[in-house]
């Protein structure tokens, strides 16, 4: 039966709001701009009279530029006299300057643009050469279908309607949008998931959300429930889920292929789904427990890259494994000083309860490590040392093929969700020495704990199999990060699909 995770998924879906993208090529004219209600206008550092020439009423535009500090964001607001009275919301950058940046200041002018109603909203950038300016119109259109998505809302009063149109102008050849629109799909997906409400989108209601979707999608879909999990010796999840008070928890599979349905996955996709993260028994502080609802991030976002991979019907077979569970308090919680035994057979002593992603991700990666896979992305907001090491711009990524550190970084740089890697290694795993089990579970003193736990999850990767960690330290950014507005970034996403079609990296792993 359906959940009421579906049911609402289904009444706020993304693509019941599909936006609709005009291109209209050539000389920006008076008439195109008659079609829109507002017009972000990208200009170069330092425009030209010739660059605003190219614009009509381009000297009215110039001389309200001149009136305003340079550098400033937005550089100017106008309004044009045209029957429409289009609002121009304009901003200047460097033909060089990073895809962060661009989609940063494609966040900051539709913010500007659509304070107000939003309506059929313009984008133009003039003064650049065609590789920059589909460069940057690509950007702000991926900030423009972020605001464009409404995230989930409960209040009485419905939220006002929002951007319908975009409008591309001026572009010297036809842009192919599809890429940044399946991008937009999986991020606004995994940041609609990560805002739920926990009692509507509970554990039971995750998976059945799941499972519609993938029915939807024509994914393969399994899931394993507790009992299954148990016959498979996965009792370093089932310590986390144990402390619920029903059979809710799951570990879910989703199959994409594209062509040979009993091929191995080049890819496999591992995500922490903690529906709400209460810290067990070792109960966090209510500061700290008040936004975990988004401790599933990691599962959303590897829902989100699987959508955009299918939406792409990219040519790659893809694995998706949701460790889905709440990590409760109760009689039955476990508990600091348990030992557990994992998939692998290797056995763990609890030291914190609020260690429990790590555990859940332990015999994820162990299932998805036995398929053999080409290469494994795992997904998780996982610790708040990360956040501590980088703040909430970058996200940290962990592997064990360190020759990779180069690449991931380019990855962050080319899709504008910046990462910095970390070392691991059983050097690390000294410091998780344990009298009582093969290791601990984390450090008593916490020392690094983003790189002991990287290092720990290492130990549940079978086969060698080549594995990339993105601890989403940028997960969470008040006021927003890159494109996206929201608190909730969805970081991820854009990293995963750079990583396959920017860098080949399945292809060029070692």
């Amino acid at each position: 039966s359906s959940s009421a995770a579906s049911d609402v998924y289904k009444r706020q879906n993304p693509d019941i709001h599909d936006i609709r993208i005009y291109q209209k090529l050539g000389r920006v004219d008076t008439k195109s701009l008659e079609t829109v209600d507002q017009l972000l206008l990208i200009l170069p550092a330092k425009p030209t009279g010739a660059d605003f020439g190219k614009l009509p009423q381009g000297a009215k535009m110039q001389a309200v530029y001149r009136k305003h500090a340079a550098g400033s964001t937005p550089a100017f607001t106008t309004r044009l006299g045209n029957k429409r009275q289009t609002l121009v919301v304009a901003g200047t950058i460097a033909a060089d300057a990073s895809t962060f940046e661009q989609l940063t200041l494609g966040r900051r002018l539709v913010a500007e643009a659509t304070s107000q109603k939003a309506g059929c909203v313009g984008i133009c950038a003039v003064g650049f050469d065609t590789a920059a300016q589909t460069s940057i119109v690509k950007s702000i259109l991926a900030a423009a279908l972020a605001a464009a998505f409404r995230l989930p809302s409960y209040k009485s009063k419905p939220e006002p309607e929002s951007i319908r149109t975009i409008r591309l102008l001026g572009v010297d050849g036809k842009i192919d949008t599809r890429r940044t629109e399946a991008e937009a799909k999986g991020n606004n997906l995994a940041r609609w998931l990560t805002s739920q409400p926990p009692n509507v989108l509970d554990a039971v209601g995750y998976a059945n959300l799941v499972r519609d979707m993938a029915r939807d999608a024509g994914w393969q879909f399994k899931r394993f429930g507790t009992k299954e999990l148990d016959a498979m010796g996965c009792g370093a999840f089932l310590a986390v889920a144990q402390g619920n008070d029903n059979d809710s928890a799951s570990i879910v599979r989703l199959r994409y292929r594209p062509g040979d349905k009993r091929a191995k996955a080049d890819l496999s996709l591992v995500g922490k789904g903690i529906i709400f993260d209460t810290g067990g028994t070792n109960l966090k502080p209510f500061e700290f427990m008040l936004d975990m609802h988004g401790d599933m991030q990691g599962s959303a976002v590897a829902l989100g890259t699987l959508l955009a991979i299918s939406e792409m019907q990219l040519p790659i077979a893809v694995d998706c494994w949701l460790a889905i569970t709440e990590n409760r308090t109760g009689p039955n919680a476990y508990k600091s000083q348990d030992v557990v035994t994992a998939a692998n057979g290797k056995t763990i002593q609890t030291v914190h309860t609020d260690a429990e992603g790590r555990m859940a991700l332990a015999d994820a990666l162990v299932l998805a490590s036995r398929e053999e896979p080409g290469m494994i992305f795992d997904y998780a907001t996982l610790t708040g040392s990360c956040i501590r090491a980088l703040t909430t711009r970058y996200s940290g990524v962990f592997t064990n093929r360190s020759d990779l550190h180069p690449a991931l970084k380019r990855i962050g740089r080319n899709s504008g969700e910046r990462v910095w890697p970390f070392p691991i290694g059983k050097e690390f795993m000294d410091d998780l020495k344990s009298d009582t089990a093969d290791f601990m579970q984390c450090s008593i003193k916490g020392t690094g704990d983003h790189i002991l736990a990287a290092s720990f999850l290492a130990e549940f990767v079978e086969n060698d199999v080549p594995w990339v960690h993105m601890d989403l330290a940028a997960g969470d950014n008040k006021g927003g990060l890159g494109h996206i507005a929201s608190r909730c970034t969805g970081c991820g996403v854009r990293y995963t699909i750079s990583a396959i079609l920017d860098e080949n990296l399945l292809k060029a792993k070692s």
